[in-house]
């Protein structure tokens, strides 16, 4: 499939070199990012603890980007002000797990940050069906959540492609974003299926061509 578009790429700082993180982050900025993902874990919603708000708060002053918070925790709601004031734009919050989904998403309106709700790989498509439409974004987990450097789960393609035909169908201005194993191989991969954002960590952060260089090759692949 020829795609007519440029991905976006939002290099997820799980893997960053947290000693210079700010400068990683400018170094991503400056070669084409789009966003900046940052993965937030609880240790309950997935078997792992992560940053939290005062990352955020520091990252604000260093870079122009979105800062795109990818909540994996297990009650998104009670942190999402503070979030909010530390600079967030967007949150990503998770279908599982989720007691009220919807009171969520109004949250993060009320807020005036965009939403976008994930999906792990074992999760149906269908279960986006009734929220489809007051979402900004889909992401669709390529790995089960919780841990970097792992690798891509190419059964969740099909998935991406059903979503892909559900917004077309709706008309909908949603984004489909995909994390988990996201590298030169995979992202063309994901994208002839329909994504349209890529979330890549260890493949930009620890690439042993630098950062500059792997943010290319994911362009150009």
């Amino acid at each position: 499939m020829k795609r007519s578009f440029l991905p976006k790429l939002a290099p997820s700082i799980l893997a960053a070199d947290f000693s210079c993180l700010g400068k990683q982050v400018q170094a991503v900025e400056m070669k084409g990012a789009d966003r900046i993902h940052i993965d937030v874990m609880d240790g309950h919603f997935v078997p792992n603890l992560s940053m939290g708000e005062p990352v955020i708060r520091s990252l604000r002053p260093v870079t122009k980007l979105p800062l795109e918070v990818h909540l994996m925790i297990s009650n998104p709601d009670v942190i999402m002000e503070e979030f909010a004031a530390a600079g967030a734009d967007s949150f990503i919050v998770h279908y599982e797990g989720n007691n009220n989904l919807h009171r969520t998403i109004q949250k993060a309106k009320q807020l005036e940050k965009k939403i976008g709700v994930a999906i792990n790989p074992a999760t149906s498509a269908c279960v986006l069906d009734a929220i489809l439409s007051e979402i900004d974004l889909v992401l669709v987990m390529t790995v089960n959540p919780g841990y970097g450097n792992q690798h891509f789960l190419p059964f969740t393609l099909e998935k991406i492609k059903k979503i892909s035909q559900m917004i077309a169908e709706r008309h909908l201005n949603c984004e489909i974003e995909v994390d988990g194993g996201i590298n030169s191989i995979s992202a063309p991969l994901a994208l002839d299926a329909g994504a349209t954002v890529l979330v890549a960590g260890t493949s930009v952060f620890k690439s042993p061509q630098g950062i500059a260089a792997a943010m290319q090759t994911l362009l150009e692949s």
